[in-house]
């Protein structure tokens, strides 16, 4: 899996960031998931730098994971980078529509 890099804090107060092309594999039907991804975090030293950010949310491409699970991954691994409280960072991720359903998972 990529890591995620970071940068100093020029002196920002929260960061927000969305995108549209995470994919995971679902567990159960090994088939593909796509996702809407926002990010929100309360930076301290440092902000995440998003070409880092990119390649990290591409590593999941071929791995299985539940939407609900993902999110919480992604919050846990973006604090870790930051050295912040996973309560500082917010992650909604919204499964499109697959057989109907449609799941917003937030972390």
């Amino acid at each position: 899996m990529p890591e995620l890099e970071t940068f100093p804090n020029p002196g920002v107060r929260e960061v927000e960031l969305t995108g549209d092309e995470l994919t995971a594999i679902c567990p159960l039907t090994h088939q593909p998931d796509l996702y809407s991804l926002a990010i929100r975090y309360r930076p301290a030293a440092s902000c995440l730098e998003t070409r880092s950010l990119k390649y990290y949310l591409g590593g999941f491409r071929n791995e299985e994971h539940f939407c609900e699970a993902l999110a919480v991954r992604i919050r846990d691994d973006v604090a870790a980078a930051l050295s912040i409280d996973p309560d500082a960072v917010d992650v909604t991720l919204t499964q499109k529509a697959r057989g109907g359903v449609e799941i917003t998972a937030r972390a």
